[in-house]
């Protein structure tokens, strides 16, 4: 082996992306004494959505990261009513019994724990993120175009479109499922670089809770639900500190969707989300009437057709939705981010705290590293999500309708999400690092 080499400087890692996971990434980083900068292509911070909620293992990692940011989340989260999610026929209605109301007949529930899985708006969370950050560490107007990873053991060179240039020791793309990092890791004809439509969009929108109150009940408006049915399904969950009401309405669209522009949306309204479920029971139908009159349909595209081979190359990587976006129906996809961001948060620490082989041996090693921890986890969400949207749906002919069987599949893959050990995955960094210095070090 080399003679063991002395840092000389701190490690200087550049985050392209000032989304939940950059910032998260960022924040994690801080906590650590890792020098950053976060080159937002924005001229601010901003999240695209309404509402997310994070698992419970997403929470754990929280914690694990950077106490802060959980500090944050809790103080914009909302309680739901129950710590049980349920899962209802939103379709089939007794007209008979119940010809105006909305009962639904519940399918199957889940114990989330103790304030588990609790939703937010995400532009909250965001905002109450960003102020931990110190604004030196933020460069915004910053789009990313090109990066040169030095073979001379040089820092690794970013071009940015507004010609300007930067330098860091390690380069982690956040910058989500239309991620330009993963283009210029594997380039623009390689598959990986565009996401698939998965042939399903959503209406998205807030309802003001006393009229989802008046409308559902309090019970069903202040907690979450999704509501099944064929070929569409709608989630339901508070957020604001209870002030509305988050709905994502899903429906199956056999037809291929136009990426004019590079756009995920396109604008809709509430009479076209009344149409798409006017075939659904009351409740659901209830739900649609009281959304917004304009509203945006927002395509579900994932990397599952074409996965990224790798999530390191060089000293290169990709964290969240540009390594593996996957569809929102089990709610994991930002929580996985953040298990990424403290994979990365361990590992660029462990390089730091040892001195065998250069340095960017030890950076190329760390970053394998995160892709070895990382990689099986995360494409099975991307995967188990087509899975569950199907599910949710009545399209999976060997369970179709039917509750128990519903529900075993339901309870085993939230809980491969929710159950994850995270001092156990960092445990298991920490030591496929140390392993991976000895055997791939140069002797």
């Amino acid at each position: 082996m080399q003679a063991n080499v002395a840092i000389d400087r701190p490690i200087d890692v550049a985050i392209i992306g000032g989304g939940i996971i950059g910032v998260v990434l960022a924040l994690g980083l801080l906590k650590r004494d890792i020098s950053f900068t976060i080159y937002e292509r924005a001229p601010a911070f901003r999240e695209i959505g309404a509402g997310i909620g994070f698992t419970p293992n997403a929470e754990r990692a929280m914690i694990a990261l950077n106490s802060g940011l959980h500090d944050v989340f809790k103080k914009v989260s909302t309680p739901n009513t129950e710590d049980w999610f349920q899962w209802v026929d939103g379709y089939n209605h007794d007209d008979v019994s119940d010809p105006h109301g909305v009962k639904e007949e519940l399918i199957f529930k889940l114990y989330c724990g103790k304030r588990g899985f609790e939703g937010c708006r995400r532009q909250d969370f965001l905002e109450g993120l960003v102020r931990l950050i110190p604004e030196k560490n933020i460069k915004y107007g910053k789009s990313i175009v090109t990066v040169t990873d030095k073979e001379d053991g040089a820092q690794v060179l970013m071009g940015f479109q507004d010609g300007s240039t930067s330098e860091a020791d390690i380069v982690i793309g956040c910058d989500g499922i239309r991620s330009s990092m993963r283009r210029i890791m594997f380039g623009e004809e390689h598959p990986a670089t565009h996401p698939s439509y998965t042939h399903k969009f959503a209406f998205r929108g807030l309802i003001p809770m006393a009229r989802a109150r008046a409308a559902l009940g309090n019970d069903k408006a202040s907690t979450r639900f999704m509501h099944l049915g064929p070929d569409a399904h709608v989630l339901t969950f508070p957020v604001a500190m209870g002030t509305f009401m988050n709905v994502v309405a899903f429906v199956t669209d056999a037809e291929d969707w136009s990426l004019e522009a590079g756009k995920f949306t396109t604008p809709a309204t509430k009479d076209d989300a009344v149409r798409a479920f006017a075939g659904f029971g009351p409740a659901v139908r209830a739900i649609m009437g009281l959304l917004p009159d304009k509203l945006d349909k927002w395509a579900i595209f994932d990397t599952r057709d074409h996965p990224a081979p790798t999530y390191a190359q060089g000293r290169l990587c990709l964290a969240g939705d540009a390594a593996h976006a996957s569809a929102p129906h089990h709610g994991a996809g930002a929580g996985h981010g953040i298990e990424d961001a403290l994979v990365l948060a361990t590992v660029i620490k462990a390089v730091e705290n040892v001195s065998v082989g250069s340095r960017v041996s030890r950076i190329g090693t760390a970053l394998r590293t995160y892709n070895a921890i990382r990689y099986e986890r995360t494409q099975w969400l991307v995967e188990s999500s087509r899975v569950v949207g199907e599910l949710f749906e009545w399209q999976d002919e060997a369970r179709g309708r039917d509750p128990e069987k519903f529900g075993r599949e339901i309870d085993w893959r939230s809980h491969q999400i929710w159950d994850y050990n995270i001092d156990e995955m960092i445990r298991d960094t920490e030591a496929q690092f140390s392993q991976r210095l000895q055997t791939e070090s140069p002797s």
